[in-house]
């Protein structure tokens, strides 16, 4: 079976959706025997880029100021993509909201419906086009993979559809992420002036969804010299409407015990989580959560909302919290900081939960799922 993958996304810095497309790519050609052709908006390609679309950050801002910019794009998209018809291709995967158009079974990737909670999240431009296209995506393919079961339940009770049009096929862990020993991350640990176990981790796009505020002020709360000892560490880029909560983080940096890191490159993502005390990670709305696995996968704790799909994640490793409850995520933080059975309770349940997810698993899952699209 020969399929068609809009790969698109993979022009951008790599956050959660990217890295799905990347590992899920790469797993179907070697787990499975479906041949993958790459659609890369301008062209089609067989090659996984290594890094993102020069630029690529400049211009998406840029383009949120021009009016009819993203249907302009699209229209453009199509007619590329269309040329790819001559390589005799069976289904059609979008991994990320619309697809489209195609006139062969598309199966789609649906992560989240966070346009619906939490329009906010989103440039006006884009929630518009996501108001105006995801329907009829939703109705023009023939299945629906989900990276969980609570977003299958959640958008089969919004678009009214049957259970059977959707296929859940939780995410996996790269292989970069495991536990290291102490001098396989001094470098980069020292670069950040941190001492293995003592600091705390956020990782995440820099936008309200992801609660970053909770982290804060729990944080703050600890005592002076508790937060000299483990000081929190911010990775990620930031996102839509950051100002939002802009104040209170320049606050918190002024402080000198929280370090706003940015985008880093993968592998010092996980060598920082196979080095944090815990993962902060108090998000209230995911599709999945692929920090928090990726964080247990390297022998971390990770304290989290019972929110969404987080659960199906977390399971009975995660240490929960209400996603408004300062104090709750205080406590939290100071029993992983001071009851070390109870740390090693949870490291060890992590890495047991982790286990329960592979690439291999969701690429053979989605396989499954373009089998089903065409027997249907």
């Amino acid at each position: 079976m020969r399929i068609a993958l809009n790969a698109r996304i993979l022009q951008a810095p790599r956050t959660g959706i990217g890295h799905y497309v990347a590992e899920l790519v790469n797993a179907l050609r070697r787990d499975t025997d479906i041949e993958v052709a790459l659609f890369h908006g301008w062209g089609w390609s067989p090659a996984v880029p290594e890094a993102a679309m020069p630029g690529y950050s400049r211009l998406t801002p840029l383009l949120r100021q021009i009016p009819g910019a993203y249907q302009a794009r699209r229209w453009l998209e199509q007619k590329r993509f269309d040329r790819g018809r001559t390589q005799g291709l069976d289904l059609y995967h979008e991994p990320s909201l619309w697809p489209l158009a195609f006139d062969g079974p598309t199966v789609i990737t649906l992560h989240d419906l966070t346009h619906l909670h939490y329009p906010d999240t989103q440039p006006a431009a884009r929630l518009r086009e996501i108001e105006r296209r995801l329907a009829a995506g939703v109705q023009q393919a023939r299945l629906i993979l989900t990276d969980s079961q609570a977003i299958a339940d959640e958008a089969a009770s919004h678009f009214g559809l049957p259970a059977q049009r959707f296929v859940v096929a939780p995410l996996g862990v790269a292989e970069r992420f495991g536990p290291r020993e102490p001098h396989r991350i001094d470098a980069v640990l020292k670069a950040h002036a941190v001492l293995p176990r003592e600091y705390f981790l956020c990782v995440g796009t820099l936008e309200p969804r992801k609660n970053l505020s909770l982290a804060l002020r729990a944080h703050a709360l600890l005592p002076e010299t508790v937060r000299q000892r483990f000081p929190l560490l911010i990775v990620g880029m930031a996102g839509w409407q950051r100002e939002q909560f802009s104040a209170e983080l320049h606050q918190a940096l002024a402080s000198g015990h929280v370090c706003l890191l940015g985008y880093l490159p993968d592998e010092q993502v996980a060598q920082l989580l196979a080095g944090a005390r815990a993962l902060i990670f108090p998000s209230r709305y995911e599709g999945f959560g692929l920090p928090v696995l990726e964080a247990m996968a390297s022998g971390t704790p990770v304290a989290l909302t019972r929110a969404s799909a987080m659960p199906e994640v977390a399971g009975a490793a995660g240490n929960y919290i209400e996603p408004d409850d300062a104090d709750g995520l205080r406590d939290a933080m100071n029993r992983l900081i001071d009851d070390q059975a109870h740390w090693q309770a949870c490291r060890e349940a992590g890495l047991r939960q982790a286990r329960l997810f592979s690439w291999k698993r969701c690429a053979q899952a989605t396989a499954g799922a373009y089998r089903q699209a065409m027997g249907g």
